[in-house]
């Protein structure tokens, strides 16, 4: 489990793509102390695996269907990635609670820089649609921001200057895509009044 409060950000080192599987390199260096092989970080919101580890150097593998459903069939050496590890007993928790599952991408179609802040509008994907409410959660490469002003084709998003120091998100430009997760109760709440609805029809 994960909050979307990103630590950092970390560089691809190397990619190497096999026979149905994509095996990521990441340089964690600041990000890996007590970590295991089998442990569980988020790279740019993905819940992945430690296959092995060299020193700083961690080892993820992403199958295709992770690959299809992510941004990280599109990474190559050199790109940064958002890092989170899991969440501990006792962390704080200032986000919220997410399990690393990306739902769909959406690209980003409009980008304007507000001050030392950055206003962006995501296309609004038809399977996250119903989820996607104004002021509500959303996970966005990993972070977790408040949606704000939503409509059928598009949502908008209002990023402080804090997240943009320590994430990827200044980086991305009009029609590079992003990982988009919702957490797990805004879908159980949707879910249940529509089909309470779907029941009274």
């Amino acid at each position: 489990m994960y909050t979307g409060i990103v630590a950092g950000t970390a560089p691809v080192t190397r990619v190497d793509d096999g026979e149905g599987i994509r095996t990521l390199t990441i340089d964690l260096k600041g990000f890996s102390e007590d970590l295991q092989v089998g442990a569980s970080v988020a790279l740019d919101g993905v819940c992945m695996t430690v296959v092995s580890m060299e020193g700083t150097e961690v080892c993820f593998d992403a199958i295709e269907e992770t690959l299809n459903r992510t941004t990280l069939g599109e990474l190559n050496q050199d790109h940064m990635v958002n890092v989170e590890r899991s969440l501990r007993m006792g962390d704080e928790l200032g986000g919220h609670i997410l399990s690393g599952h990306v739902m769909a991408t959406a690209k980003i179609i409009g980008r304007i820089e507000r001050g030392e802040g950055l206003d962006l509008l995501i296309e609004n994907p038809i399977r996250a649609r119903p989820y996607i409410l104004e002021k509500g959660f959303i996970a966005i490469d990993g972070m977790s921001l408040t949606i704000g002003e939503v409509s059928d084709e598009s949502f908008a998003l209002h990023i402080i200057p804090e997240t943009l120091k320590i994430t990827t998100i200044e980086s991305k430009g009009v029609a590079d895509s992003v990982n988009i997760e919702i957490d797990s109760r805004t879908q159980a709440v949707v879910e249940t009044v529509l089909r309470n609805m779907g029941d009274s029809a």
